[in-house]
């Protein structure tokens, strides 16, 4: 799995490019946002734009994300989700807990950033 992440402002974006969030990959997404907020990201987007497909399993996942960025004072907003992943989300009841915005530009300006184009990272295999 590939996560390319980004900097705007003081908002790191994850931005997942695989079609699929899935239990097989789940504890190296989780492992590198973990790093990601161990080396002090407090404002993380996760851009889902292009996951056409997500389990149960990532949906936990996902609120793990957000309960580890809440514990160290931070907050996760989503992004993109494809109408798929949309309603599986409403169907479960995880669009009370999780913030989630349309696009990625629109979760930038739910932390008060505008979209600059922020500095690239490099890609992360998510291994």
């Amino acid at each position: 799995m590939l996560l390319k992440l980004t900097q705007d402002g003081s908002v790191t974006v994850a931005t997942v490019t695989d079609a699929k969030l899935t239990y097989p990959v789940l504890e190296s997404f989780f492992e590198t946002l973990r790093r990601v907020m161990e080396d002090g990201a407090r404002r993380l987007v996760v851009d889902l734009t292009a996951v056409a497909f997500i389990d149960s399993p990532a949906i936990g996942c996902l609120i793990d994300v957000h309960r580890l960025a809440q514990q160290r004072g931070g907050a996760v907003k989503l992004a993109g989700l494809q109408p798929r992943v949309g309603t599986l989300f409403s169907m479960t009841g995880v669009l009370k807990v999780l913030d989630v915005h349309a696009t990625a530009p629109e979760a930038l300006a739910a932390f008060g950033q505008t979209t600059t184009g922020g500095s690239v990272a490099s890609p992360r295999p998510a291994t």
